[in-house]
Formats: structure tokens, sequence, C-alpha cells
């Protein structure tokens, strides 16, 4: 199953090492990461997506949480969250590929950094599962030159946040 999970940790040196290591060392490939400070400068925000038993990922997400530089966790596919990646996506359009672009980009609800045909340039922020198919819809338009994509950031639905997640449900994987 996968699992999106976010994680406050400690701005230590040393400490995203430590965290990512628990994966590795079970065989587990973090298909995304992304890391960025928090309005407290001590804490980072961590969001990993990683493919997973339950069990399994409940284990490690318990491990981790025993890490001193741990500050809490959240799986976040155990319940309601907001879910999106950010896409900058550059490519070389074919003769007559620029109106078949202008459609994708109108669809998708892109926004177009650089018009130029040689590197026609876009930026698209969605769920996972809507870049994914925009790159493919776009690689069927024209050469791709470039795609680089955040990875998943995530909140949860309602009035439970990361931060407060430990008065409600603590470290539940």
């Amino acid at each position: 199953m996968r699992h999106c999970i976010s994680v406050l940790l400690q701005n230590e040196v040393g400490a995203l090492t430590r965290l990512t290591g628990l994966f590795s060392s079970r065989g587990y490939n973090i298909e995304t990461l992304n890391v960025a400070p928090t309005d407290d400068p001590q804490v980072s925000r961590l969001t990993m997506v990683v493919d997973g038993s339950d069990e399994v990922i409940g284990q490690i997400n318990n491990q981790m949480g025993k890490l001193v530089d741990v500050v809490n966790i959240h799986d976040m596919t155990l319940g309601e969250h907001f879910e999106r990646e950010l896409l900058i996506l550059k490519m070389r359009l074919d003769i007559g590929g620029y109106a078949r672009v202008q459609k994708l980009v109108s669809d998708a609800g892109a926004l177009v950094l650089d018009e130029s045909q040689a590197s026609f340039t876009i930026q698209l922020v969605g769920r996972p599962g809507e870049i994914d198919a925009f790159v493919r819809e776009a690689g069927e338009t024209g050469d791709l030159l470039a795609v680089a994509r955040s990875g998943s950031v995530a909140v949860s639905k309602g009035i439970v946040t990361l931060s407060s997640y430990d008065d409600t449900r603590r470290l539940t994987g």
C-alpha cells in the first residue's frame, strides 16, 4: 500500500540520515521526499511517500518515533488529507505542437512560464496521479527536456494538525 507520511523533525546534523536509514535498512525505497522549514526555525516538516504493507510501515513509524530528532509523525493515508505536488516541465514543441500544448495547459489549469517553442516551460500543481497523467500527455505533445517534481506535501483534513497530532492519536501506523 502507498503511504504518505509527514514528520516534524528537529533541524540537527544527521537527523534526516537517521530517519531515512530506517527505511533503507529494511529494503524499502522512499518514492518521494520533501523537506522544508516550518514556522519554527528549529523544526522542519518532512513528507515522504513509500510503498509497503500497513504492518511494516506501522513498525517503521513506531521506530521513527523513538528517534530523538523526531518531534511527531502522522501517516496521512490513515485518514482524510490533502496531498499535492508541484511540477515544472520543459519541452521542445514540434511544428503544430503549440495549439495542442495550449489545450493541455488550459484543460489542466497549468501556468505557462516560457512560451518559447524550443523550451516551452509549464508549472502545474495537482494530485500525484494528475501530475503523472499530465507528464504522459505532454510527452505525446513534444519532446520532454526536463521534468522537475517536488514530491508530495500533505496536511490532514479538518482540525488535526501534525503539531497537535500527539494530543489525538500519537504514532498511529
